[in-house]
């Protein structure tokens, strides 16, 4: 059974209700280590038990692993509409303008509604495509037409920079906008979380805890695997830097995260937990999507969305870290 005490929101204009902490499942497809399916199946069940019901996925993690370790466990659980899960498109063919027309969307949609064993995806974003597509009718016009054939019950886009969430913010039928925000990464509190709210588009958070620093568990020293984003992505080589400990530095973001966790402590909290629920309570925010690789991680991830409310004062001190150790680093990159 699912915990009443996770505060759920609707979903922008997918008109549905989601909790607002979801599950991020990249780490269960690809980039974050091994994750085989028992440890898989077991974060999927215990974030659910926790009161998770918004799954973020995508057809690149692990080249479909994610989507179909999902879909086996919905189905496997009987769990049909109780949960809600998003996915993306457009990362497994060249990223080229010209990639995104109608009969590529039908052949990734298909692929992606086999992997997760539905007829009808509750959400598909755009998976970060290139620059001119977030402007383009024809793309949109696309889009529609898989509304209109039930191939998909809604879209979205997936965004590396503020304009480009305003850009998609401004399209009648876009239902959600995923974009990073976490507390190294405010630009978008300015802009596009009150135009969001304004134009009734769901806005998930992703990369809340900037790759885990905002977790507190990491020192100067810290290593991580060779098959990790953490260690192979840290100068952008594989995919945008943004995605990355959200383009902090990691020794700049380790001491930012110490005085950070000193201000989750000083409130009663773990500093995951503090950097999931302010995300979560923030206006505009709709869900907001950790990941975990084990099922304490699920479990704690979880119990964010039942933390009483912040306050203005976290925020302030959130901006004020932010202001001094990282705007200048960050602000005007994304």
């Amino acid at each position: 059974m699912t915990s009443p005490a996770m505060t759920r929101h609707i979903l922008g204009r997918t008109a549905r209700s989601v909790s607002a902490i979801g599950l991020g499942t990249w780490q269960l497809g690809a980039d974050w280590g091994a994750v085989d399916d028992d440890a898989a199946r077991a974060v999927l069940d215990a974030s659910f038990e926790a009161g998770v019901t918004m799954y973020d996925t995508a057809d690149v993690y692990g080249d479909g692993r994610s989507e179909s370790r999902i879909g086996a466990w919905r189905a496997d659980r009987g769990l049909g509409d109780s949960i809600f899960v998003a996915t993306k498109m457009g990362r497994r063919a060249p990223l080229d303008p010209a990639e995104y027309t109608l009969a590529h969307f039908r052949e990734w949609t298909d692929r992606s509604r086999r992997n997760l064993g539905v007829d009808t995806l509750d959400l598909v974003q755009l998976h970060c495509p290139p620059e001119a597509v977030y402007s383009s009718d024809e793309v949109y016009d696309a889009l529609d037409t898989l509304v209109a054939e039930h191939a998909i019950a809604a879209y979205g886009v997936s965004v590396e920079t503020t304009a480009q969430a305003l850009t998609s913010i401004a399209r009648p039928g876009v239902a959600s906008v995923q974009i990073i925000l976490n507390a190294f990464r405010l630009k978008p509190l300015d802009e596009v979380l009150p135009a969001a709210e304004a134009a009734g588009v769901g806005i998930i958070a992703r990369v809340p805890l900037a790759s885990g620093l905002l977790s507190g568990r990491y020192d100067h020293d810290t290593q991580f695997a060779a098959d990790d984003h953490r260690t192979y992505n840290r100068d952008g080589s594989s995919f945008d830097i943004g995605e990355t400990f959200s383009g902090v530095d990691f020794d700049a973001g380790v001491d930012a995260a110490r005085e950070f966790s000193a201000l989750a402590r000083e409130h009663g909290l773990e500093p995951a937990q503090a950097a999931l629920a302010w995300l979560a309570q923030l206006p505009g925010v709709s869900t907001v999507i950790p990941g975990a690789r084990n099922v304490e991680q699920a479990r704690r991830n979880a119990a964010a969305g039942s933390v009483a409310p912040l306050g203005p004062e976290f925020t302030a001190a959130v901006r004020d870290l932010y202001d001094r150790r990282l705007r200048a680093a960050v602000h005007d990159r994304w």
